[in-house]
């Protein structure tokens, strides 16, 4: 019996031969600013759409500092939010608090039932991401 060949159609064969792709091209964040305290605001360009005035977005805070709470340091905040970009206020659909991103190890997961929009402190994630997914 002969050994079968595999013959692949040219554009299969160049996929194979193609480099990988870039540290650029593989990033998923874009850090968009800085909370007041120095972290570093990154957001989901994928993930951002815009419906009327309100823009809804992935934005994520790496802490500087690790936040030392009774379940663990958290090293990072996951939040998926509306921005009204008339009104300056900020609605949070979902928040997930990491204690380990790189390694998915969820130390806190919420999901908002009804999200209301309200204020945003300056300086912080909701405040960075809201000036730079409304900048005209």
């Amino acid at each position: 019996m002969r050994p079968r060949t595999l013959v692949l159609p040219l554009s299969a064969s160049l996929l194979l031969l193609a480099p990988a792709p870039s540290g650029a091209q593989q990033r998923r964040w874009r850090e968009i600013g800085k909370t007041s305290s120095g972290n570093p605001v990154f957001v989901d360009a994928k993930s951002v759409k815009k419906e009327g005035g309100i823009v809804t977005a992935t934005v994520r805070v790496q802490f500087v500092e690790p936040v030392a709470t009774p379940k663990g340091a958290y090293t990072s905040a996951r939040t998926v939010a509306m921005f009204d970009c008339a009104k300056r206020v900020v609605a949070v659909k979902e928040n997930t608090y990491y204690l380990d991103e790189k390694r998915n190890r969820i130390a806190e997961h919420k999901v908002v039932g009804k999200p209301g929009f309200g204020t945003v402190i300056l300086g912080t994630l909701p405040d960075v991401a809201l000036r730079h997914l409304c900048a005209k």
